[in-house]
């Protein structure tokens, strides 16, 4: 445990160390898109990974995330049909954030009271067909949502800091910083959860769900939390999305970019608390690191033919098939003294 913690925190800071060494504008900011994409692949982990229901709907939580918080920030007046509008003035950004979680939490608490009553294809049905619904809600409440113009001008988070007061989160560098510090505080909100009691209960759920409800475990209840969680950190992974890229449009709920979250919690190692934050970075970098290399059309072919190889070869994941690899070493290596032992004697 401890030697995991060191490693856990040197990684971190070699991590924050990178606009430091490497100051690369262009660098800081594509590593800083893949990382809001391995948060929402982290929230999505909750899900798929221990639990075992396959949401196929998640971008709609990135995307509630994402709109709640820029709205807020910006401020809104909409007709709701009573006697006089609903208006409401521009929030403090670090407050719209946090709306934008608090909303997408209660969506997916909504979801998940009428969801878990289904499962299996029925299940993924259902969240495909949520994130559609709320796909057409930002694409036609043109009032709210200024629908396919986008949502634009979305002011950036910020921070006080001593002697320079409020400093506006917009550089390359801050970005970065910003994101990386939301994705260890997922990670280790993600990896206290698993830990603890109900984490357990949800991974004998995934392993067993009739023999997890004659021990007593409340299988409902266990998904549904599971949900409110995986769905607020979604929404925070959309919160920094709107507050970086400052303009958000109805393709922030597309199918591409559930898929996408799925291929990063796949191919890194479903289960695991480190397989999204691996997937993310080599699928999350990718495309950047072909683009000029190759054609597009190049670019998704090989894409492709990586994550059937990974599938092929590593059916589990990366993490998992390197970590069976290391504990193989480990117990060569422990025979290896008392091999060599027994031939003394």
């Amino acid at each position: 445990m401890i030697m995991r913690r060191a490693s856990f925190l040197i990684i971190v800071v070699a991590l924050a160390l990178l606009p430091v060494l490497w100051p690369d504008p262009y660098l800081l900011s594509v590593v800083a898109a893949a990382g809001i994409m391995i948060i929402a692949a982290i929230s999505l982990n909750l899900l798929l990974g221990f639990t075992g229901q396959l949401s196929l709907g998640h971008a709609a939580f990135f995307g509630i995330g994402a709109y709640t918080s820029a709205l807020l920030s910006l401020g809104f007046d909409v007709d709701l049909g009573f006697s006089s509008p609903l208006v409401v003035e521009p929030k403090p950004v670090w407050v719209a954030f946090a709306g934008g979680i608090v909303m997408a939490s209660l969506f997916g608490w909504l979801l998940g009271k009428v969801a878990f009553r289904v499962r299996g294809a029925y299940f993924v049905i259902v969240t495909i067909s949520f994130a559609q619904v709320m796909r057409m809600v930002a694409l036609n409440w043109v009032d709210l949502t200024e629908g396919p113009m986008a949502l634009v001008s979305i002011p950036p988070l910020s921070l006080w800091v001593p002697g320079d007061g409020v400093v506006r989160l917009v550089s390359k560098a801050a970005t970065y910083w910003l994101v990386l510090a939301a994705g260890v505080l997922a990670y280790v909100i993600v990896a206290n959860l698993v830990r603890s009691r109900i984490g357990r209960a949800a991974i004998a759920l995934r392993e067993n769900e009739v023999l997890a409800k004659s021990i007593g475990i409340p299988v409902t209840r266990c998904l549904i939390v599971f949900s409110v969680l995986s769905a607020g950190i979604a929404g925070a992974a959309g919160g920094l999305y709107a507050h970086t890229v400052r303009i958000i449009d109805p393709d922030v709920f597309l199918f591409i970019y559930t898929i996408t979250m799925v291929i990063m919690v796949v191919a890194g190692g479903k289960g695991t608390l480190a397989g999204p934050v691996v997937g993310g970075l080599i699928f999350g970098l990718l495309p950047e690191v072909l683009r000029g290399m190759v054609a597009p059309e190049v670019q998704w072919m090989i894409y492709g033919a990586l994550m059937i190889l990974i599938l092929l070869f590593m059916p589990k994941g990366i993490v998992p098939a390197f970590g069976r690899v290391l504990k193989r070493r480990k117990i060569s290596v422990r025979r290896r003294p008392s091999a060599s032992q027994g031939a003394s004697s």
